[in-house]
């Protein structure tokens, strides 16, 4: 364990020990023979005493010289001890939040019972929704993303460095013939594309990077848009000088919060190549300055690019904040099976604020008035490669309107398999300052809910469960005022 953690475990046992005493640190200090001060600093994990001095206090406190020095936490104080062996306040990059080690051990040294309540409220949340290591780094990285509106100047840069130190004409499509040469030619790379195909167990697997000799392992499966995204990720490695990286395609595991930063970067730098600002830009402005929605308009606009429709969607959160100042957004992205009832938010990001349509672990059935449920359900069902729709959707609730576009594909790799991705922009005074067709009379608008079991719309046609929380929430407000009354009449 690390030093100073041992130093906040000692501080954090002698302050509980001394407060069960019923002693202050005036009372310790003239008990031990210790300097209040010195008592302070130990207390607060600032120094850990030598032998001779716990052997003091061990003696003068009636506590076992072993038990003092053990770094076991008692039951009232375990939730911090794990928080600190987890080592997991070392994992992650505090420094991106604008936060310092030192003064989250401060604050657990000088209020060790509100922080353990706070940590255990965490860790049984963690446990209901079966929330994972993994799951703690991945919503870090969203964080992440949402403080700086998911742009990165620097990441944007690097792209235009690298366009120059290449010569790639980004006015042109990038192909991953552009983009392979450079990688065997500059980095040393061996592409195999036949390899991953013979091992039934990696079917989902895109891609695998072998470092000690640089080769790169392909399955047959993918794309063009696929494959030069890949080869995209691997000079944005090498490029960048990243050596934390993840190996693999979509990723299995990963084993520190390096590793999951720097393959949101990558992906990043990828995105940003293959759609660059600039072009991508004038396309939209082309569309939004219209009075009306050209919908080819906007789908050539994403055949524009060597790219998917999800690589396309995600770069519009890149793009709309910094260049059209359009900050309320949010991105979804859902699978489905053909047949299938359900529904699953496998990502999303959401800039600004936490907006109404959200991701919900407790196995609800999501609005069905979602243009995004809608998409994968009509792709499902027809034979077009490529569905999209918009609409603006109204949450009664929060009196929060949206404008969300939507596109569903096939999952190359599943049969049966569909996904949608989606974007979501806040309807104010700057969304209608920006975009034009807002008021073009063809865009459906829907009340929409979150979830069936909390959606107040009455008689819905396409629910899928009773508003059973909402019912809930009726009842127990109807016992509360029935219980008013009785205390108003009988109070008298």
């Amino acid at each position: 364990m690390e030093e100073d953690y041992i130093k906040i475990i000692f501080g954090l046992k002698l302050k509980q020990i001394r407060t069960e005493r019923n002693l202050s640190l005036f009372g310790l200090s003239k008990l031990s023979g210790l300097s209040k001060s010195y008592l302070n600093e130990i207390e607060n994990g600032k120094k850990y005493p030598k032998p001779d001095k716990i052997i003091t206090l061990a003696e003068k406190l009636d506590v076992p010289y072993d038990q003092m020095v053990s770094l076991k936490l008692d039951k009232n104080l375990a939730p911090i001890g794990d928080l600190l062996s987890s080592k997991i306040l070392k994992e992650i990059p505090l420094d991106l939040f604008g936060i310092k080690e030192g003064d989250l051990i401060d604050i657990v040294a000088n209020a060790p019972s509100k922080v353990n309540a706070f940590i255990s409220t965490i860790i049984k949340i963690a446990q209901n929704y079966n929330f994972s290591r993994e799951s703690f780094f991945l919503a870090s990285v969203r964080s992440f993303q949402e403080a700086n509106n998911n742009y990165f100047e620097d990441l944007e840069q690097g792209v235009l460095n690298f366009a120059k130190a290449y010569q790639i004409n980004l006015n042109l499509p990038i192909t991953s013939r552009d983009l392979g040469e450079i990688l065997v030619e500059e980095f040393g790379y061996t592409i195999v594309d036949d390899e991953l195909d013979k091992f039934e167990a990696l079917d989902n697997l895109r891609s695998v990077f072998v470092p000690k000799t640089k080769t790169l392992l392909l399955a047959n499966g993918i794309d063009e848009a696929q494959r030069t995204f890949i080869y995209a990720k691997e000079l944005a490695y090498n490029f960048l000088e990243i050596k934390e990286r993840l190996y693999t395609f979509p990723w299995i595991k990963f084993k520190t919060f390096d590793q999951v930063l720097n393959n949101f970067y990558a992906s990043y730098f990828a995105g940003a190549l293959i759609i660059p600002k600039a072009k991508i830009k004038v396309l939209l402005n082309d569309i939004f300055t219209r009075e009306t929605l050209d919908r080819g308009l906007f789908l050539n606009a994403i055949e524009t690019f060597n790219a998917s429709a999800e690589s396309f969607y995600q770069r519009l959160t890149n793009i709309l904040p910094i260049e059209f100042n359009l900050q309320n957004l949010f991105f979804l992205r859902f699978t489905h099976e053909a047949g299938s009832n359900k529904f699953y938010l496998k990502k999303e990001l959401h800039l600004s604020h936490h907006h109404s349509p959200h991701a919900n672990e407790a196995g609800e059935h999501y609005c069905r008035r979602w243009v995004s449920i809608k998409m994968l359900e009509d792709i499902s069902k027809g034979k077009k490669e490529h569905e999209f729709d918009l609409q603006i959707s109204n949450y009664p609730d929060d009196g929060m309107k949206y404008l969300v576009l939507s596109s569903a594909t096939k999952d190359p790799f599943k049969e049966n398999h569909y996904r949608s991705i989606s974007v979501g922009l806040l309807i104010n005074k700057q969304l209608q300052r920006k975009i034009n067709f807002l008021s073009d009379p063809k865009i459906t608008t829907q009340n929409v809910g979150v979830t069936c079991e909390r959606c107040p719309i009455q008689d819905c046609e396409v629910r899928q469960k009773p508003a059973i929380y909402l019912e809930q929430a009726t009842k127990d407000k109807k016992v509360e005022n029935i219980v008013e009354e009785l205390i108003a009449k009988f109070g008298k």
